[in-house]
């Protein structure tokens, strides 16, 4: 089959808060378009998209699935894009692949948190937006009060284009507005062809029907001098200029429907072919130089059985099976062997993918997400995607002995299909650490761990990295001596310890004048005092934040030796130690916090009592972003709290800022907590 032309092609990104029907919404437009025999439903695991064991457990999206339709002679390439938080990295990759984005709400809900991160993250990338209302039928659902929401916190250039037909229990159908026809709830399971608008909607179906007129010929002046003049616009003139201001930003048009009976779902493929721009129209999002073929990997699936598949996006001329391409990451090159078609875990063979398409390959050797295929090996930046940092952290170990090589290079695997994973050893604790965004998705990974690759891990908190440091001068004075018979051991030396201003670093001065120790000892001194700072005398935690001066001491020229003064130096650093009023210091987060309004203060109220300080708030349409400064150890089980405190529509992001002394009645807990489990090692 020849490639695609590019005029021909619409990729959209089908994005939304978790629950809003992301997937149903696919579901109901391959079985309308006639790429599935069947409407799947997601409670029963039938869904084309949501193929993975996972998923269908869960009935929720955690992966991207790509799937394609033909309409109207264009096809249409949907990447189905999880709404749930933990997994927003394949939102993320997804949105820049594509020309447009299709934004799902629940028309009970409204407007939430992931709705106006996917908004906002579309606007950045300067992509066109289609919204689509879905769960209509729903109780409590409202159609113009969604419509509301939408322009007063993301943009008053939403103008509705569809409208419901009833509501609640009573919705029978949806109008078109742009092409003033109507669609009736199906009988079956397919839509059927429009038909005429009922009388009695007449008034209604005007006034919506000026104000989208209003809205589309303010972007054209020509259409604005005919329309004020009182001529008649047609149909196809209005909507050739609805597509112009979708493709600019100007307007965002909001469709309605019911996803799971199939309802409103050709009015939205009707929408998607005349307001989505195609890649022709609006040129790679990546822009490559001196590239004739160049393809970007936004999404990696690795399979125990299929190795690993890359999905990609050409953005300049085509790919072919049978080819040589150079990844621009590693400068290797790599042999195009089978390209693929993918319909969500189904796939069929290809020859070649054209410019502005979007396919799969399989078993390339070193290729991962964010990685350029060009023709030939050239310097060429890398483009960013700006994942967000892991937040939550596990301690893993496997439950079988053996198993740590196969735990690691196993979690490698899922990392290079989720980038937002992350595997590494704690230096100080040496615990080996799972990072996910929330503890939903490290979870998930250890199920996948099971599931794929047939390995156990247990998971729990990890440690929290305190650190000790001093805060006053004191003196020390180390003496080893041991006499066995023969040739003995002895090392003597002096040392005055004292803080460095903001608790950092480790200096070590030789103030010896004359040879009260010999040159050639006094290393060994301050490899003692460093091996003694690796676990200090409060809660075991390394000490920093210290300059060690070492003022004096003794030798004999026959016992003494490297390891005596080595053992002297540690001596002389624990007494000195004790004297010099050590204190235990924690690391603390910059915490940046994302809930609704009416949650403000019960989220304010837990970071306070988390021993947090507040650094300031930022209102975001019907969100309040808060930043504030919180202890590590009080932020281990945030994640679960905020999705209590918000009912699931907060966020949350934090990375290390610095290390502050812990309040006192919170350290003796902790050196009480060490002191017991020292005396239990010794038992």
């Amino acid at each position: 089959m020849p490639a695609v032309e590019p005029g021909k092609i619409r990729n959209i990104a089908v994005v939304g808060h978790r629950g809003t029907g992301k997937t149903s919404l696919v579901e109901a437009m391959l079985f309308q378009a006639g790429a599935t025999n069947r409407l799947g439903v997601v409670e029963q695991g039938t869904t084309v998209s949501d193929w993975d064991e996972d998923e269908q457990s869960r009935e929720m999206s955690i992966s991207a699935t790509l799937c394609h339709l033909e309409w109207q002679g264009r096809k249409i390439n949907l990447i189905d894009t999880p709404g749930e938080p933990s997994f927003q990295g394949d939102a993320i990759s997804s949105l820049h692949v594509v020309e447009g984005a299709l934004i799902t709400l629940s028309g009970v809900m409204g407007v939430e948190v992931q709705t106006a991160r996917n908004w906002h993250r579309a606007e950045e990338l300067g992509l066109a937006r289609v919204v689509f209302v879905n769960m209509l039928d729903r109780e409590r659902a409202d159609f113009f009060r969604t419509l509301e929401q939408l322009r007063s916190q993301l943009g008053s250039q939403c103008v509705a284009i569809h409208m419901p037909i009833g509501s609640e229990h009573e919705l029978t159908g949806i109008v078109d507005l742009l092409h003033m026809t109507a669609y009736t709830s199906p009988e079956g399971d397919r839509e059927g062809k429009p038909g005429e608008i009922a009388p009695e909607l007449a008034d209604q179906v005007a006034e919506l029907r000026t104000q989208l007129l209003d809205s589309v010929v303010e972007t054209d002046e020509g259409l604005m001098e005919r329309y004020l003049d009182g001529q008649e616009l047609s149909p196809e003139e209005v909507a050739a200029a609805l597509k112009t201001a979708v493709t600019r930003g100007e307007l965002f048009p909001v469709a309605c429907g019911v996803a799971t009976k199939n309802l409103g779902t050709t009015a939205v493929l009707d929408l998607l072919v005349e307001g989505i721009p195609s890649p022709a129209k609006k040129g790679a999002p990546i822009e490559i130089e001196g590239a004739e073929n160049a393809a970007f990997v936004f999404k990696t699936v690795a399979d125990p059985f299929a190795g690993r598949i890359n999905i990609f996006r050409v953005l300049t001329g085509k790919l072919t099976s049978d080819t040589t391409v150079a990844n621009a990451r590693t400068h290797d090159k790599e042999r195009v062997g089978q390209l693929l078609t993918l319909q969500g875990k189904e796939h069929e063979s290809a020859q070649e993918f054209g410019e502005g398409d979007i396919g799969a390959v399989s078993k390339l050797k070193d290729v991962m997400t964010g990685d350029l295929l060009l023709d030939a090996d050239r310097q060429v930046e890398l483009p960013s995607l700006d994942f967000p940092e892991p937040v939550m952290s596990f301690a893993i170990t496997p439950k079988a002995k053996g198993d740590e090589e196969k735990v690691a290079t196993s979690l490698r695997r899922l990392s290079d299909e989720d980038p937002t994973l992350s595997l590494r050893r704690d230096p100080q604790t040496g615990e080996q650490l799972l990072s996910g965004m929330t503890q939903m998705h490290v979870e998930v990974a250890v199920d996948r761990l099971k599931r794929r690759f047939g390995v156990e891990v247990d998971l729990r908190q990890p440690r929290v990295p305190y650190l000790e440091t001093i805060r006053k001068q004191s003196k020390g004075h180390g003496r080893y001596k041991k006499q066995t018979g023969g040739r003995g051991q002895f090392g003597d030396c002096h040392i005055v310890l004292e803080p460095l201003e903001g608790h950092t670093g480790y200096e070590f001065v030789d103030k010896i004048v004359g040879g009260s120790i010999p040159q050639g000892f006094r290393p060994a001194v301050d490899k003692g005092i460093q091996e003694a700072m690796l676990q200090g005398e409060l809660a075991g935690a390394p000490v920093q934040g210290l300059r060690v001066q070492l003022v004096d001491g003794s030798y004999h020229t026959v016992d003494s030796s490297e390891m005596a003064f080595k053992i002297a130096g540690s001596m002389a650093f624990k007494q000195a130690y004790e004297a010099a009023d050590p204190v235990l210091l924690e690391p603390i987060m910059d915490v940046d916090v994302t809930v609704p309004d009416d949650t403000v203060g019960a989220v304010n109220g837990d970071l306070n009592s988390r021993r947090g300080r507040l650094q300031g708030m930022e209102p975001q349409g019907g969100m309040t972003q808060i930043r504030a400064e919180v202890p590590m150890a009080e932020m281990l089980t945030y994640g679960q709290a905020l999705t209590s405190m918000t009912g699931g529509r907060g966020d949350y992001h934090m990375q290390f800022l610095r290390y502050d002394e812990v309040p006192s009645h919170v350290a003796q807990k902790l050196i009480e907590e060490t002191k017991k489990e020292r005396e239990e090692a010794k038992v």
